[in-house]
């Protein structure tokens, strides 16, 4: 599907493209959302410049993501997709700049150009250039990306409190609790993990969409970007302190139940010292030998069982003044 907006904001499809149609001067932003062969080679034949296929968007290597051809600047980035649910990834962006006019290649649905779609209208008249639109589009793309770190954040201090407050330790089976909330630890450490490349992918852009003419000559554009800029180094430290807490929480985790196992360990073991005294008080009057005093005496049997009693008591009271228990 091709949506062009117009400068008044205004949007219309691009369907049915033939060898005479063309485009209105005023189409400032042309998104081509999951195109087909077909309507690739229909907007190349209107602009003049030989698109990015879906493959070549997903190269990562920078020259063939950030480069100038034939009078168009070619960028690509990778923007967070499907941020809310259990299974975050990265989907490729293909940003064009053909003359005045701005290009997007994309084959998702990313929130942060739903956002900025929704909000075209409030682009000052100043600025819609397809330079100074790219720049806004970028704005809001790193808006999304701090939403989501933010988010992210509030997440992460609720898990903390589960996996460190009463809740834990008054669950039947704190062990497996704990163990359920590895996985959701491991959702939020992959999260992370994407905005932090979404963002290495954003600054390498940004420092190339810097040196453009159309943006290095824009006063306003080339402070947006400027802005823009400092806020993905931000959001860079910023995600790079949650990751690190996302790390204690995990290693914290696994503590925890390696307490906890340890404890069961403890009594299994403690319990096994417990009861082996009786067990051999048991073993030797359990043996058959015909020249054994005490099976003939009269208090034999009650003797024996009050010394297996003592056996087991002495160890365990041993065992609370020492703190073991």
């Amino acid at each position: 599907m091709i949506t062009a907006y117009r400068t008044d904001c205004k949007s219309f499809e691009l369907t049915g493209l033939s060898e005479s149609a063309s485009l209105p001067d005023d189409a400032l932003w042309i998104d081509l959302l999951e195109p087909t062969h077909e309507e690739e080679i229909g907007i190349e034949k209107l602009l003049g410049v030989e698109l990015p296929t879906r493959d070549d968007l997903k190269d990562i290597e920078p020259s063939s993501r950030l480069y100038v051809e034939n009078g168009a600047v070619f960028m690509t980035a990778s923007l967070v997709w499907k941020a809310d649910t259990e299974t975050p990834t990265l989907t490729d962006v293909a940003f064009i700049l053909v003359g005045n006019r701005l290009v997007t290649i994309r084959y998702a649905h990313p929130k942060s150009l739903a956002l900025f779609i929704a909000g075209m209208h409030r682009v000052p008249e100043n600025m819609r250039s397809g330079a100074a639109l790219l720049a806004k589009l970028l704005e809001t793309i790193i808006d999304r990306t701090a939403e989501i770190l933010e988010q992210s954040v509030a997440r992460i201090d609720i898990l903390s409190t589960h996996v460190f407050g009463d809740k834990a330790k008054k669950v039947r089976h704190p062990s497996n609790y704990l163990e359920e909330k590895l996985k959701t630890i491991a959702s939020y450490h992959r999260l992370v993990s994407k905005v932090r490349d979404s963002l290495m992918s954003l600054s390498r852009l940004l420092t190339f969409v810097q040196t453009i003419p159309a943006v290095h000559e824009d006063r306003e554009t080339k402070a947006l970007c400027r802005n823009v800029s400092r806020d993905i180094q931000s959001l860079s430290e910023h995600a790079s302190f949650i990751a690190s807490n996302i790390t204690f929480l995990l290693d914290a985790s696994l503590g925890l139940i390696n307490i906890e196992q340890n404890a069961i360990i403890k009594i299994f073991s403690i319990a096994s010292v417990v009861f082996l005294p009786p067990t051999l008080v048991a073993s030797v009057y359990g043996m058959n030998f015909e020249h054994m005093p005490e099976l003939h005496a009269v208090f034999g049997y009650p003797a024996s069982l009050l010394l297996m009693v003592i056996s087991a008591v002495v160890p365990f009271f041993f065992f609370r003044w020492k703190g073991w228990l």
